[in-house]
C-alpha cells in the first residue's frame, strides 16, 4: 500500500466514525425512545471524542508533514492536493481543542437537546436555562481555544464558514437593513395582500406526506440513496456516502409549512448527494460551508418551490391530492406561497422578512458570546429585538427564544448561515438565467434536470475544495454581492403586491 493509499485509508476510518455519530444523532431525533437520550449522550461522547483524536493525532500529523513537503506534494493530483490543503486546515485548527472539551461538548449538547423540547413542550425557559448556560460557557471556551484577532464571535463563525468575519457580516446587514426595511413598509402599507385563505385548513398528514415526496421527485432525488422521515426541528443527515436522510414537519391546519420544509431538506440532500465518488470518506466529502450549504436549500424551497414556474406544473399535483383546490389558478396559488407577513417563527417567515429573523439571533449570539448579555437575559433580550425589527413581540417563548433547536446543539455561529445562503442563492441565480435561458418553461414542464445539472456543475461537483469565497468567485465572476439579492426581492414581491 502506498503512503498516498494509507492516508485514504486512515482518512475513512475517521470517516466510518462519523457515519456512526450521524446515524445515531439521527436516531436520537426521530426514532429513540424519550428514556435513551441520557446514555446515548454518553456513548456519542465517547465517539465523538475518540473521532477528535483521531482527526489530530500525531499519525494525521505525521501524514500531513509529508505531503505537505514540496516535492512530495508536487507530485499529487489536484484533487489529492486539495484533500491535504483541507485536511491540514482543519487539523491546524482543532490540534489547539482539548479533547476533553469536544467530548464535554457533545455530552452537554446531547442532554441539552433534550431539554430544549421539554421546556419548548411546557413553555418554559427556565427548565432550558441550566443546560444552555453549560452549552454557552464551552463555546466560549472553544472559542478561546480556536483563537481570533479582533472577536470571539469569529472563531465561531469561522466553523461554519470558513473566513467570514463578524465586520462583514455586520456590513451586509446595515445594508440589507438601509434596502429592505423600508421595502417591507412600503409592501405592507400600500400593497395589494394576495388572497391565501385557500391555503388554511384541515389537511391529512398522510396526503401532506404524498405531497412532499411529490416535490422531491420534481426535484430528482434519489430515494435508493435517501429517504425522509418527521422530526420536531426539520433537518438533513448525511450518515455516510450514498446516505442522505432528511426530516419534515407536519402542520395539518397549513400545507405550506411542511412543503416547504422538505424542499428545503431536499436541497440540502441534492448538495450531498451528488459529491464525486472520488471525495467519498476523504475531507472533501460534504459542502463546502453552511452558507453555500444553504443558498442550496433556500435556492430549492424559494426561487424554485416559490417561484411561478414552479406552480403550473405543480398546481397540478396539489389539486390531485387536495382536490379543494380545484379552481383556484396556479398565479394564485404563487402568489399565496408568497404572503409577506411579520412572523414569531424563523421557519414560517417569507422571503422578505427572514433576513431580520437571522440579524436579530446573529446580535443576541455575538453579544452572548462576548459577555455582553447573560443567559438569563435571553427571553427579553429576544422580544425587544422582535419589536426592533418586526414590531412584534412573541406571546411566549415556545414561540420566541425557545424555538430554534442550533442553540442545544451548540451551532453558535451557524445562523449567518442561512441570511448568507439566501445572498449567495440569488448570485447564483443570476448566473443560471444566462446560462439556462430556458430554464422558466422546463421547470413548468416539471423538469428540473437541466437546473440541478447546472448546480451539479457549477457548487456540487466541487465538494469542499474551494473555500465559499472561492466558489462565489469562481462560479459568478464576484464575491458576495447583496445587490442581487436586494434586486431579486424589491422585483419580485413589487409584482406580487403591485407596487
Amino acid at each position: 500500500m502506498s503512503k498516498l493509499e494509507e492516508f485514504k485509508e486512515f482518512q475513512a476510518k475517521i470517516s466510518r466514525y462519523s457515519q456512526a455519530i450521524a446515524l445515531m444523532h439521527w436516531d436520537l431525533e426521530t426514532n429513540a425512545p424519550n428514556n435513551a437520550f441520557e446514555y446515548r449522550s454518553k456513548a456519542l461522547g465517547e465517539l465523538m471524542e475518540s473521532l477528535f483524536r483521531m482527526s489530530v493525532s500525531d499519525q494525521m500529523g505525521e501524514f500531513l508533514d509529508y505531503f505537505s513537503k514540496k516535492e512530495n506534494y508536487d507530485e499529487l493530483s489536484d484533487i489529492d492536493q486539495a484533500m491535504v490543503r483541507v485536511t491540514k486546515k482543519d487539523f491546524d485548527k482543532f490540534k489547539k481543542l482539548p479533547p476533553q472539551l469536544i467530548r464535554q461538548l457533545a455530552e452537554t449538547t446531547s442532554k441539552a437537546g433534550h431539554f430544549w423540547k421539554k421546556a419548548r413542550e411546557e413553555n418554559n425557559f427556565s427548565l432550558f436555562e441550566p443546560y444552555l448556560q453549560e452549552v454557552v460557557s464551552l463555546e466560549k471556551e472553544q472559542a478561546e481555544a480556536l483563537g481570533y484577532e479582533k472577536n470571539r464571535y469569529d472563531a465561531l463563525l469561522d466553523l461554519f464558514e470558513p473566513g467570514m468575519k463578524t465586520e462583514t457580516l455586520k456590513g451586509t446587514i446595515n445594508y440589507l437593513k438601509e434596502h429592505l426595511l423600508p421595502f417591507m413598509k412600503e409592501l405592507l402599507e400600500k400593497g395589494k395582500e394576495p388572497r391565501y385563505d385557500f391555503f388554511e385548513g384541515d389537511f391529512d398528514v398522510n396526503k401532506q406526506k404524498e405531497l412532499s415526496l411529490e416535490a422531491l421527485k420534481f426535484m430528482n432525488f434519489d430515494f435508493d440513496s435517501g429517504r425522509m422521515d418527521m422530526s420536531a426541528h426539520p433537518f438533513t443527515t448525511k450518515i455516510g456516502p450514498k446516505d442522505v436522510r432528511i426530516t419534515t414537519r407536519y402542520n395539518n391546519k397549513d400545507l405550506r409549512y411542511s412543503l416547504f420544509s422538505t424542499m428545503h431538506e431536499g436541497g440540502h440532500a441534492l448538495y450531498e448527494l451528488h459529491i464525486p465518488e472520488e471525495f467519498f470518506e476523504t475531507s472533501l466529502d460534504e459542502g463546502t460551508s453552511m452558507a453555500v450549504h444553504e443558498s442550496q436549500s433556500r435556492f430549492w424551497e424559494n426561487i424554485i418551490g416559490r417561484g411561478p414556474h414552479f406552480w403550473v406544473f405543480f398546481s397540478k399535483k396539489l389539486k390531485d391530492t387536495f382536490p379543494s383546490f380545484e379552481g383556484i389558478s396556479s398565479d394564485e396559488l404563487y402568489k399565496g406561497v408568497n404572503i409577506v407577513k411579520k412572523d414569531f417563527i424563523r421557519t414560517e417567515a417569507d422571503e422578505v422578512t427572514y433576513n431580520f429573523h437571522i440579524m436579530l439571533r446573529f446580535e443576541i449570539e455575538e453579544a452572548l458570546i462576548n459577555d455582553r448579555i447573560k443567559v438569563n437575559e435571553l427571553p427579553t433580550v429576544w422580544n425587544d429585538k422582535m419589536k426592533e425589527y418586526l414590531g412584534i413581540v412573541p406571546p411566549n417563548d415556545a414561540v420566541g427564544v425557545l424555538q430554534d433547536v442550533h442553540w442545544s446543539n451548540g451551532q453558535f455561529g451557524y445562523f449567518p448561515s442561512y441570511m448568507l445562503g439566501n445572498l449567495y442563492s440569488a448570485q447564483l441565480l443570476s448566473k443560471l438565467k444566462k446560462d439556462l435561458k430556458d430554464y422558466p418553461s422546463q421547470i413548468e414542464k416539471g423538469d428540473s434536470k437541466e437546473v440541478l445539472n447546472w448546480m451539479v456543475e457549477n457548487v456540487h461537483k466541487y465538494g469542499k475544495i474551494y473555500e465559499p469565497e472561492e466558489l462565489l468567485k469562481k462560479v459568478t465572476g464576484e464575491t458576495l454581492n447583496p445587490k442581487y439579492f436586494v434586486d431579486y426581492i424589491k422585483e419580485k414581491f413589487s409584482a406580487i403586491y403591485g407596487l
